[in-house]
């Protein structure tokens, strides 16, 4: 019984895929080809918006400037409208001079130690613009927007944006230092991106404004990326503080890079743990510290 049920669909089968498949003029010349639907089209409107959407140049690698920060520093790398990025950051809290190379091997380098750790996310909200939210785990949270003025293409050599941020300590209830700043950005090649970055900071004298007469401070930020490879980087940046408040020495720092797709990998050593303008302008001391920045892309 089983056996003829089997053999009748197979037959039946057979019969449905050796049928002759009409033609468009099959039915004589009174036939007309349908209209395509509604839904028919609306697939292929779809895909011409996603590829409209995927030449946005704002999503393409740039050699150059692949990430939007240095080490602590921002860059001029435009986020797409909507698009996103995470970045981490964690400086080790113990000097690598400290000792000799025995105890600091047995330190782990430094990984055994305590550590200032950041965490910070940034939003595309209009085309060439960002909103940035980073904070530390001495609960100062710092916010920063930052436009781009002016781009650089073949017929001007920079690129220019403006930024404007204000920071609080204990999670933004105390303690108040807004920044505005200009960014100054020149691409050479795939090679190379140089920065030269003046701010303002009001209130980055820690102690109150009544016992100090420097209370804000003037600071350029220099830096530069290197390509070494094809996805490998060299990074340096110094931020010397050319007026008001100037304790202790600019802070400075160099890292190794790598990017890996959407991600960028930077292991860097520097003399102090900033990574908001208040803190970097706050400057760092003699000693060195091992630190990484870990960020991804998502766009």
């Amino acid at each position: 019984m089983t056996s003829a049920i089997l053999q009748s669909a197979l037959a039946v089968a057979l019969a449905v895929g050796m049928a002759p498949t009409a033609t468009a003029g099959s039915h004589g010349p009174k036939d007309e080809p349908k209209k395509p639907t509604t839904a028919a089209t609306e697939p292929a409107n779809d895909d011409a918006a996603n590829t409209a959407q995927d030449d946005d140049p704002d999503k393409d690698v740039k050699l150059a400037q692949p990430d939007f920060t240095l080490v602590g520093l921002p860059t001029t790398l435009r986020l797409p409208r909507h698009g996103s990025a995470f970045r981490i950051t964690h400086r080790f809290g113990r000097p690598l001079g400290q000792g000799d190379f025995s105890d600091l091997l047995q330190d782990g380098f430094g990984f055994d130690s305590g550590a200032v750790i950041g965490f910070e996310y940034r939003y595309g909200l209009f085309k060439a613009t960002q909103l940035v939210v980073h904070r530390t785990n001495d609960r100062t949270v710092q916010f920063m927007v930052q436009r781009e003025v002016k781009g650089q293409d073949g017929a001007f050599p920079l690129s220019i944006d403006v930024v404007a941020s204000a920071e609080g300590t204990n999670n933004f209830r105390d303690s108040y230092t807004p920044a505005l700043g200009v960014l100054l950005s020149r691409e050479v090649g795939t090679r190379l991106a140089v920065y030269a970055e003046p701010f303002w900071i009001n209130n980055s004298n820690p102690l109150p404004k009544e016992l100090t007469d420097d209370n804000d401070a003037v600071m350029v930020g220099l830096g530069a990326r290197l390509r070494l490879a094809a996805s490998v980087y060299g990074v340096f940046e110094v931020t010397p503080r050319l007026s008001g408040y100037q304790p202790g020495d600019s802070q400075l720092a160099f890292a190794l890079e790598k990017r890996a797709g959407g991600h960028s990998f930077q292991i860097n050593f520097g003399n102090a743990f900033g990574t908001t303008f208040g803190q970097i302008a706050r400057g760092g001391n003699d000693d060195w510290y091992m630190g990484f920045n870990i960020s991804r892309k998502f766009y």
